[in-house]
């Protein structure tokens, strides 16, 4: 499917990714956590904070620390993030914030 990875200090990006729980946890570092905002989901790191990763971003208000993904939802399901291009563009203009 396709994602946004947001990782600390680096431009959001574009990727292809396995729509499986060992993908989404190799990609932010640990068990995962979601936080579903409108039609997409954000994917990081359940114990982040805990474990000291670096500030990444806000997105809509909400601080990330860690590597992100941003993945669209169907239902229950994970699926291919949606406006993708309109939504980089916003985690680049929150993260100036």
């Amino acid at each position: 499917m396709q994602a946004i990875r947001k990782k600390p200090g680096c431009e959001p990006e574009l990727i292809d990714i396995d729509n499986t729980l060992a993908a989404l946890q190799q990609e932010v570092g640990g068990y995962i956590e979601t936080v579903s905002i409108a039609d997409v989901v954000i994917v990081c790191n359940e114990e982040g904070r805990l474990c000291g990763l670096p500030y990444n971003c806000r997105f809509v208000g909400v601080d990330f620390v860690g590597t992100i993904l941003v993945v669209g939802r169907n239902k229950d399901e994970f699926c291919d993030v949606p406006e993708a291009d309109f939504l980089m563009y916003h985690l680049r203009e929150e993260d100036k914030k």
